[in-house]
């Protein structure tokens, strides 16, 4: 798991093998959730295909210089009404929270390949959704892009660098307490410790 982080230099030439795909894509299926309702819905996008252009037109300046060189994207989306109505009830309270361990699931299986994954949220969610005909009951959430590492001569030099930044986590003492919000860690030390 320390293994893991979120590289942008992808290989543009590298493609996944279909078994390679439906692996990642089975990691997550086996992610648990709410009463085993799996409210997750993965779109695949992968260079060449109708998913991945419409994805491609959709990214944020940010993004679009480094998520279309990936092998594959995975664009995730949760289902969160049970009818098409603006106030139709939740579908389940956890939906979001089901669809973030699957990505969890995928994200790892993908280390686990040798693979490096990159989740993300810099594109235009309301027209992607039109885009793939996503129904009212469901909710985009956010992208993962996998693939291997590329030769950073080969992107801008803003994208190259973001591969070289500190890797930094909040300290356990900021988030994890031991009683109410704010008050001391669950154990001595905690409070400077960082992962």
């Amino acid at each position: 798991m320390r293994s893991r982080w979120s590289a942008s230099v992808y290989d543009d030439q590298h493609r996944l093998s279909e078994g390679e795909i439906e692996t990642l894509l089975r990691a997550a299926q086996w992610a648990p959730s709410a009463g085993n309702s799996q409210p997750w819905v993965v779109f695949v996008c992968v260079p060449g295909t109708a998913n991945h252009d419409r994805l491609v037109a959709t990214l944020s300046r940010g993004n679009s210089g480094w998520v279309p060189r990936a092998s594959v994207v995975f664009v995730t989306a949760a289902h969160v009404r049970t009818g098409e109505e603006p106030d139709a009830p939740a579908y389940s309270d956890y939906a979001l929270h089901d669809v973030g361990q699957a990505a969890a699931h995928l994200t790892l299986q993908a280390r686990s390949l040798g693979l490096h994954a990159h989740q993300f949220a810099g594109f235009d969610h309301d027209a992607l959704a039109e885009a793939l005909e996503l129904p009212p009951t469901h909710r985009l959430v956010a992208g993962i892009a996998v693939g291997v590492l590329g030769d950073p001569a080969d992107v801008d030099e803003r994208t190259a660098a973001r591969d070289h930044r500190d890797r930094v986590r909040k300290p356990l003492g900021e988030w994890a307490f031991g009683g109410r919000f704010g008050e001391a860690p669950v154990a001595d030390g905690l409070a400077d410790s960082v992962s």
